[in-house]
């Protein structure tokens, strides 16, 4: 039998509370985020995000539930979900989004079907509200 370098799915990174990483992450299993990232974060599973935890660039993942602070783009292609004590300040795509009182967002968010442009998309509306009025 030969084996594969590819780890199993069942695997689960930590990275500990003080732990400070700058550069790119990526993984095939999950990861569990009590320090510091300062880069890309790429999770072929799920991502939780602890409530010490802090990502400074894009976060890409399946699933993730975020209790710390992310500043930078989140896509995840099933379900977000942000805890009471997230802080999310970057653009979300997502397909699933769930948000507990008290979690903080600033950015733009396109669920299901990706929009390309989401500004765009909504002036025209509004320009017509206008115009009725």
């Amino acid at each position: 039998m030969s084996k594969t370098n590819l780890p199993e799915t069942g695997t689960v990174n930590i990275i500990g509370a003080g732990t400070v990483i700058t550069g790119d992450i990526n993984t095939n299993g999950d990861i569990r985020v009590d320090g510091t990232i300062n880069g890309m974060l790429n999770v072929k599973g799920k991502l939780v995000l602890g409530n010490t935890g802090i990502v400074e660039g894009e976060v890409s993942c399946q699933n993730a539930d975020i209790s710390g602070t992310i500043k930078g783009k989140i896509t995840i292609t099933e379900l977000l979900s942000l805890k009471n004590s997230a802080k999310l300040n970057g653009d979300i795509i997502t397909n699933k989004l769930a948000i507990e009182p008290g979690a903080t967002f600033t950015g733009s968010c396109s669920m299901g079907g990706i929009i390309k442009d989401i500004k765009h998309a909504a002036e025209p509306k509004l320009q017509e509200k206008a115009a009725a009025y």
